[in-house]
């Protein structure tokens, strides 16, 4: 039973300095809701209701955002502003939370290693929070889980980059097996253009089973000199099935300024019903 999701949330945010010297970037808004509250509720609506976080020194404001405020709740207790809490009430009743700390930052593979302790022996998500998804359907991880459900291996999600963006991102290559959905045979993090054997881009939503943690374990540095969840993935792929899905729905970069100001307007334009194409 796929119940629980994983959140790396243990980096510095340094693209948003001044703003992230003192507030986790996964706080940052979205309108009037923080990043992170998007991916828990996506989560949630895939059926994932044992959230866990990998966090780091700083990042308490994630904790508190997903526990009662009990001065704040008293303060304006049968006011206008009561309604505004109406959301992130019903995550926190829907949902339980762990948490554990990164004591170093060693990428992406190695956030996912510390989590073993809030996850186990059971297949999991990996949402990063910087990659805010949006589909009027099905969210994405709602749609990875069907998959999940059909095939029970791990599972990426894709989307085609433009070609001279490729090294900022982990490729696939792999056969088309139904529309949209790949077996993998090659990984490869950040490629130059010229290296890339396709432009299919991993984004930040992953599927898991747990064998994933020992083949971490055996993973020497990558690019950037980082344990890259990528690599462990391609030598995953090695030994058994696993499946890159192009996903449905539109993905928002909000670890990037522009992609994060992308982002805000069009979920404003969305809750003012103003149009988005």
């Amino acid at each position: 039973m796929l119940n629980k999701g994983l959140f790396p949330a243990a980096g510095y945010g340094t693209r948003f300095l001044p703003a992230t010297k003192a507030m986790p970037k996964e706080m940052l808004p979205i309108v009037n809701k923080p990043l992170i509250q998007y991916g828990v509720e996506e989560a949630i609506e895939a059926g994932l209701t044992q959230i866990g976080f990998v966090s780091g020194r700083g990042k308490r404001a994630i904790e508190d955002h997903f526990d009662i405020s009990y001065e704040l709740e008293h303060q304006i207790a049968g006011g206008d502003k009561e309604m505004l809490l109406q959301d992130i009430r019903d995550v926190i009743d829907q949902c339980t939370f762990s948490y554990t700390r990164q004591v170093e930052m060693k990428g992406l593979g190695h956030a996912i290693l510390t989590g073993e302790t809030l996850i186990g022996d059971e297949p999991f998500a990996v949402i990063l929070a910087d990659d805010l998804c949006t589909n009027s359907d099905k969210g994405v991880l709602k749609q990875m889980v069907g998959l999940f459900n059909e095939y029970q291996c791990s599972i990426v999600a894709i989307e085609e980059v433009p070609p001279d963006q490729t090294a900022s991102y982990g490729i696939i290559e792999g056969k088309e097996i139904q529309d949209g959905l790949f077996k993998v045979s090659n990984m490869i993090e950040k490629p130059a253009p010229e290296d890339a054997p396709t432009n299919l881009a991993i984004i930040g939503r992953y599927i898991l089973t747990p064998d994933i943690f020992d083949i971490i374990r055996t993973v020497k540095p990558g690019a950037d000199g980082e344990i890259q969840i990528t690599d462990a993935i391609c030598e995953q792929a090695r030994k058994r099935m696993v499946l890159a899905y192009k996903f449905k729905g539109r993905r928002f970069d909000c670890g990037s300024l522009e992609g994060y100001v992308e982002a805000t307007n069009y979920v404003y334009q969305k809750q003012h019903q103003i149009s988005v194409e």
